[in-house]
């Protein structure tokens, strides 16, 4: 109880421009850890061949299905815990916490069967061509293996970090992520494994990182507990979760039919194509790891002073994020226009027609890569304050009520270029449709911080 009275009085007493960073580093090392190693698995296995790039690109749409559930459940639970501890319900906050891991679990579980049974037309569905499909399947079937728990690794990482816990949260991410690199070319290219290596790699690493998070949260003082006794089958909790993790689901579970969509619609410019834009997602997502990593710092400080009607904490929180996020990405967007070309050529060097795709590809998201700054922090605020609906069309917007129009017109419109332009085009109209989401959201938090500073004042006298 002491553990958790001290970290109370850190969550809503520490001035923020401190706070915000000392909880963001580790969980920026952890996001970019994690998106390191997805980037080598696309370098280790674009050493194979084209077909083979572009096939780890096909199975990213599978990988963003496990993380829409675990990240569903880990956002909606994470964002209850934070605003329950602020208000020092720890008992609720610990139910939630069971609810939202067994039954994501549960969920990988079923995924894991059936995708199994029906993998031949499973990476079909997911864009694969003839000679990318082979690639596909021996990817993507390991991959669905460690479904159950990679989906309860991403719920046991937001209950760490939505109780102030980067560090122990940065510990099993950034281990497995280690892990997995170093694991890759030895099973690749010394066992032989070719990109089914790259699966096994990527599951043994997953299940490491799994172990770990699990470990800090039942086995270390200050965390609560995440016990089978702790569930309990309550409707209202399931829809406390739902309605602050539904945005996350919106925006991984778009993602990956907005992926299934993109490498569809480039599958009619070839392999290389498919390769290309695999590519760019995962430098970009590279990028965005810090961001998301800095935001998801802001997001317990958000949670936890909300619960605890500290008005003032949230605002100047999210302004200062804002601030911060749209300066770093401004820095990140033009190093990655200049060395564009490069960037690309690092995984298919021999490829010219990868590079040209993807080099234009890249440069188009660049020209609007800060004004994604203000969409994502946009998007945790309305999420961690349980803003359900207004997070869930924000999260819809940049990879379905937006880019999904421009992936199925553009291309046969304007042929490669809409291919290139398509994620650049959907980010620019999320952007304005965010900043006109958050607008009432902030004049309500003003009218509740005057309204707290009117009743201390009566208190006062």
């Amino acid at each position: 109880m002491m553990e958790q009275n001290q970290k109370f009085m850190m969550m809503t007493q520490t001035p923020v421009s401190k706070l915000i960073p000392k909880l963001a580093v580790p969980t920026i090392i952890s996001m970019l850890t994690t998106s390191f190693y997805n980037m080598a698995d696309t370098f280790f296995v674009s050493q194979i061949g084209t077909s083979a790039a572009a096939a780890v690109g096909v199975i990213f749409s599978l990988m963003a299905i496990i993380q829409a559930i675990g990240f569903t459940f880990g956002m909606g639970c994470g964002s209850f815990i934070s605003r329950s501890l602020g208000k020092k319900d720890i008992k609720s906050a610990e139910e939630a916490g069971a609810i939202a891991f067994f039954t994501a679990i549960f969920i990988g579980l079923l995924l894991a069967f059936f995708g199994l049974l029906f993998i031949d037309k499973l990476v079909v569905f997911l864009g694969a061509t003839e000679t990318i499909a082979p690639f596909a399947k021996d990817y993507g079937k390991y991959i669905l293996i460690g479904a159950p728990y990679m989906c309860g690794s991403f719920v046991l990482n937001n209950i760490l970090r939505s109780q102030g816990n980067a560090v122990r949260s940065m510990l099993g991410i950034t281990t497995g992520g280690i892990l997995n690199i170093i694991l890759d070319p030895i099973f690749i290219f010394v066992l032989n494994m070719g990109i089914s290596g790259a699966a096994i790699a990527t599951i043994i690493s997953q299940l490491i990182s799994f172990i770990i998070l699990f470990i800090q949260c039942n086995y270390i003082d200050g965390s609560i507990k995440i016990k089978l006794s702790n569930y309990k089958l309550s409707l209202k909790m399931y829809k406390e979760i739902l309605k602050t993790g539904m945005p996350t689901l919106y925006r991984q579970g778009l993602a990956s039919f907005s992926t299934i969509l993109l490498n569809t619609s480039a599958s009619s410019f070839g392999d290389s194509a498919i390769a290309a834009v695999s590519i760019v997602t995962r430098i970009m997502m590279f990028i965005f790891s810090v961001l998301i990593g800095f935001g998801q710092g802001y997001q317990p400080v958000c949670g936890f002073n909300f619960g605890a009607k500290k008005y003032d904490r949230v605002l100047e929180a999210f302004w200062f994020c804002a601030k911060v996020a749209f300066v770093a990405l401004s820095i990140f967007a033009l190093i990655a226009f200049t060395f564009a070309p490069k960037l690309i050529a690092i995984f298919r060097a021999n490829d010219p027609e990868v590079i040209m795709i993807g080099s234009r590809t890249m440069r188009f998201q660049c020209c609007v890569m800060p004004l994604h700054a203000v969409t994502v922090i946009v998007n945790m605020t309305l999420q961690s304050l349980g803003y359900g609906w207004r997070a869930s069309v924000v999260a819809a917007g940049r990879q379905g009520l937006f880019f999904i129009p421009a992936i199925l017109f553009l291309p046969p419109a304007i042929g490669i270029t809409g291919i290139e332009t398509s994620q650049a085009i959907a980010d620019f109209l999320t952007f304005l449709l965010a900043s006109g989401m958050i607008l009432d959201v902030l004049k309500e938090l003003k009218q509740m911080r005057e309204s707290v500073e009117t009743e201390q004042q009566k208190s006062a006298v």
